[in-house]
């Protein structure tokens, strides 16, 4: 399709927070496939290919179809998916595709289906006839190719080209929520052009945005048990994964995951990571006065962190005992009052209410700390 400016509005994420993505504007004039074409030039490509009667069509239309295949996954210009080594550019083991010369290089990853059938394809029996360079073919002959495909299926020819696969990939991954940032480096994009063209705003959109970032700021301030970072290391076996990260205030912490959800969030060293720790699996201690943990900077060991006792609250059977750390992060321990009286951090007279600290135990320093099989890990 051809936009007419129309706000792309794919919905609110819950808690009713807007997301930019969810609202921005394709400018008029910009030449996207929409999700039903795509699909149809997708199918049309796969039937074409498959159809083919001979070992040297099979060469043939396999190679298109990968052209058509990597333009589609990676935005790539079609120059550049020409000058693929695919023999060294193209990584099956990180599932990447690596693009550009003198000096400015970017990896691009590529659907684990895609990389199965790059294998296939290269290691087959008719692997042999690709050579290290399979798509430095005719731009004419791409051209017709992509053409035919795109009559068969009933997609108007000028919409099946290079230029629009790489415009539909963009608004693919900005409608998806991938920072606008991260887009521009998976398209090579080296300004800001890529906003100009592919993301506006409408007025009344920009104020609903700005007025709702306003509202969360508050939100995520108080977020407790919560962490963001990034991967650190990863330790595996045959059925558990031990991920550590390390969060934006420079705490480790370390999560047991089965090697089923470690292969479903696609966990890497430098991913970034989310992770949450229910209260009542988080355990809390106070600090001797004047002993080495006395320091809301952090305990340096995984899932144990330091931090001064802000509140301690009661419903007369569990006491809520939060904390901050240095960095703003902030937790909480839930435990039984019977615990937090002989902790001493609520006294034996304290009955239900919103402040039953024990006098002086405010703004001490306490240890919050948890298992690794508490922490529940999340994509960023």
């Amino acid at each position: 399709m051809t936009t007419t400016g129309t706000t792309v509005r794919s919905g609110r994420p819950a808690g009713g927070r807007i997301a930019p993505h969810a609202l921005f504007v394709v400018p008029e004039g910009v030449k996207l496939l929409d999700a039903e074409q795509l699909l149809r030039l997708e199918q049309a490509f796969s039937r074409w290919r498959a159809a083919a009667a001979t070992p040297h069509a099979e060469i043939s239309r396999g190679r298109m179809w990968l052209l058509f295949q990597l333009l589609r996954h990676t935005g790539a210009r079609l120059g550049e998916v020409q000058a693929l080594d695919v023999r060294t550019d193209v990584c099956l083991q990180t599932g990447s595709a690596r693009f550009g010369h003198n000096g400015r290089m970017r990896e691009v990853p590529l659907p684990r289906a895609l990389c199965r059938e790059i294998d296939r394809l290269l290691n087959g029996v008719s692997g042999g006839g690709f050579g290290e360079y399979p798509f430095g073919v005719d731009q004419g002959y791409v051209r017709r190719v992509f053409y035919a495909r795109a009559e068969e299926c009933g997609v108007p020819r000028d919409m099946a080209t290079p230029r629009v696969l790489r415009n539909t990939r963009a608004v693919e991954l900005l409608r998806s929520g991938v920072p606008l940032a991260v887009v521009r480096e998976v398209l090579g994009q080296a300004s800001a052009d890529l906003a100009a063209v592919l993301q506006n705003y409408s007025s009344g959109d920009m104020r609903a945005i700005v007025r709702r970032l306003a509202m969360d700021a508050g939100e995520r301030s108080s977020a407790r048990n919560s962490f963001r970072g990034h991967v650190s290391a990863i330790r595996t076996d045959a059925i558990m994964a031990e991920v550590s990260l390390c969060t934006v205030g420079g705490h480790t912490v370390s999560a047991l995951i089965t090697m089923e959800s470690l292969r479903a969030l696609e966990l890497e060293p430098d991913s970034p990571v989310g992770a949450t720790v229910k209260a009542p699996y988080v355990d809390v201690r106070l600090c001797a006065p004047g002993s080495a943990d006395g320091d809301t900077g952090g305990s340096g060991r995984p899932n144990c962190m330091t931090a001064a006792v802000t509140q301690v609250r009661s419903s007369g059977v569990m006491a809520e005992v939060m904390g901050a750390c240095a960095d703003g992060t902030q937790l909480c321990a839930l435990l039984s009052v019977s615990d937090a009286e002989r902790m001493g951090l609520v006294s034996s007279e304290a009955g239900a209410g919103q402040d039953v600290a024990a006098p002086g135990v405010k703004g001490m320093t306490a240890e919050f700390f948890f298992k690794p099989l508490s922490v529940v890990l999340h994509t960023v």
